[in-house]
């Protein structure tokens, strides 16, 4: 039986008192032992550029938002990701506050009429929500792989080989 245990570096964890988000050890994922920390925000940065997260030299996608089985540079499997309703969530709040803040500021310097708004930042809103959405949906993969959530773990993380915690003590009234 293989026993699990949380790691943390000393780096990451001076990270962890001084409350700094992010770091690898404020979300710690269960790695089996001798198994080195993945950074965190390079993954996600590399997520961003539809990159590899482990390599960042191989496509992410096969098509559109079709991830990749595998890298075909390092051959790291993406199957894993879990990348289902949150990027949609993200991109929407991100595309809105750019929108909004848009609609905003020409409505009170311009004002321009209803239907040139209409024009213009329909179409906007489309074209930004698809360039996010491939990006917002990379980067969450990378941050998936990086704290080894949904299977990322290199199989450390195993319902059968969890070590057993000590059962509670019992005590009679």
């Amino acid at each position: 039986m293989t026993v699990i245990k949380t790691t943390t570096s000393s780096v990451n964890q001076s990270a962890l008192e001084k409350g700094i988000p992010g770091s690898a050890s404020s979300a710690p994922g269960v790695v089996a032992d001798g198994a080195a920390d993945r950074p965190v925000w390079l993954s996600v940065k590399r997520g961003w550029k539809q990159a590899c997260p482990a390599c960042a030299r191989g496509r992410m996608y096969t098509s559109y938002l079709k991830v990749n089985d595998a890298c075909p540079s390092c051959k790291e499997e993406l199957h894993h990701q879990r990348a289902d309703d949150a990027p949609p969530y993200f991109t929407i709040s991100i595309v809105a506050h750019i929108i909004v803040f848009g609609i905003l500021l020409s409505e009170q310097h311009l004002a321009p009429p209803v239907w040139l708004q209409l024009a213009i930042w329909l179409p906007l809103t489309a074209a930004l929500c698809l360039w996010f959405l491939p990006r917002v949906k990379g980067a969450l993969i990378g941050y998936q792989w990086a704290n080894r959530m949904h299977g990322f773990g290199d199989g450390a993380f195993e319902g059968a080989d969890i070590a057993p915690a000590d059962p509670l003590p019992v005590t009679t009234p």
